[in-house]
């Protein structure tokens, strides 16, 4: 399952910096101007979070350069952000006695404004199941899953169960998780024996323009 790590809030203002920085100037700021924009006095702490967000999968360092730092998917301007596309995708077994498993793997990213992101982990998903009339879903829906999110009552959640993600309204969280059901399936209940995972909530759908139902 490939999704970004959560930001610190210090990782978010050295990430958001870079971001509105190399839109205004077409270049990187420096170690040293990073600490003095965001008021950090050591050059180390900058050099840790970078290094962070590296690890995270937010940048790519050029080993070596002050201002070697790309900002994977960036392809916007200031107060934007890119946000990865993630699509169900089967892997191949790294040898012959693990079977192929499905997944999540990064297609490619779309830059966002910021104030539509409800953290920095937010991710895109190409979402290709039935139509969800009471959140407004289409199939070819890109959904914006915030892992961080609270999920509320009728909260549509994004679950992997097994090997497979379902998009389903929720009906009731506690030791057993209830999902609705729809046209082709029931009602989904999980509990704690179950091989599953809450991989966020959907904050918004982004639909290509001309789709069904704009």
């Amino acid at each position: 399952m490939t999704t970004r790590a959560p930001l610190t809030p210090a990782e978010r203002a050295v990430y958001h910096l870079l971001i509105d920085h190399l839109a205004e100037h077409t270049f990187q700021p420096s170690v040293r101007e990073i600490g003095r924009r965001l008021t950090i006095p050591s050059t180390k702490t900058v050099s840790d979070l970078l290094t962070s967000l590296e690890e995270k999968g937010y940048v790519r360092r050029g080993e070596g350069r002050s201002r070697g730092v790309v900002l994977l998917g960036f392809a916007g301007g200031v107060g934007t952000a890119p946000v990865p596309v993630l699509r169900m995708a089967r892997t191949e077994a790294a040898d012959a006695t693990t079977p192929p498993r499905e997944g999540l793997v990064p297609s490619h990213h779309l830059t966002l404004d910021r104030t539509m992101l409800p953290s920095a982990d937010t991710f895109l998903l190409a979402y290709t199941g039935p139509a969800i009339p009471s959140h407004a879903v289409a199939p070819d829906d890109l959904l914006l899953v915030d892992p961080s999110g609270r999920a509320t009552d009728a909260a549509l959640l994004v679950v992997r169960i097994g090997e497979t993600i379902v998009v389903r309204p929720l009906l009731e969280r506690g030791v057993i998780l209830r999902l609705a059901g729809t046209a082709e399936a029931g009602e989904v209940r999980l509990g704690a024996r179950d091989d599953y995972a809450v991989l966020g909530v959907v904050a918004g759908v982004v639909r290509a323009p001309g789709a069904m139902g704009t």
